[in-house]
């Protein structure tokens, strides 16, 4: 095997197994609506010191990882709705900042719906998701020319289960980066 080749090879296992570590990352549930509970109370005895928990890596500041981990590349809707949710605004927020930062990154919006409604009406919905996404990262400053989108409807699910839980994780638009992301 020449030098090139075996650099080449050493090169897209390190990319793979850097792709299984982001595919494996913990990533926290979306935030939804709740109603309010009384606060239980207080224990009588103080909790036990959190135990570190295993050491990781940092990603790589401009990489795919560092937007995935650091910032946030999924926002949710309502039922039926492509208008930003409160508790988005802040993570598109900071999705548009970490653009502003890396000019040289080109994203794709995909915008998602659940399982409900007929295919066309679901791919007209995810298409209005994704521009009212690529719409508010351009009014933060992001420029136009940096962002596509395209609606999978209800084509590409993550949560392949069933009732209202998979619905809400399925009504989603994700920032998915295309180029010009830092690998090394």
């Amino acid at each position: 095997m020449s030098l090139n080749r075996k650099t080449a090879l050493r090169l897209v296992l390190v990319g793979a197994a850097a792709a299984s570590m982001a595919a494996c990352a913990s990533k926290p549930k979306p935030a939804y609506p709740t109603t309010p509970t009384t606060p239980a109370p207080a224990p009588s005895t103080p909790a036990p010191a959190p135990t570190p928990g295993p050491v990781s890596e940092q990603a790589l500041p401009g990489s795919e990882q560092d937007f995935t981990v650091n910032v946030g590349d999924r926002v949710y809707f309502d039922f039926d709705r492509y208008d930003i949710r409160a508790d988005a605004q802040p993570l598109l927020a900071s999705q548009a900042a970490w653009l502003k930062k890396y000019p040289a990154v080109m994203v794709r919006i995909e915008g998602n719906c659940d399982e409900r409604g007929t295919r066309e009406y679901n791919l007209a919905l995810g298409a209005r998701r994704a521009n009212t996404v690529r719409d508010f990262l351009v009014s933060q400053g992001v420029a136009p020319s940096r962002i596509t989108t395209i609606s999978y409807g209800k084509e590409k699910p993550i949560d392949q289960g069933s009732g209202d839980e998979a619905d809400q994780h399925n009504r989603n638009a994700r920032t998915a980066i295309v180029s010009g992301a830092r690998t090394r």
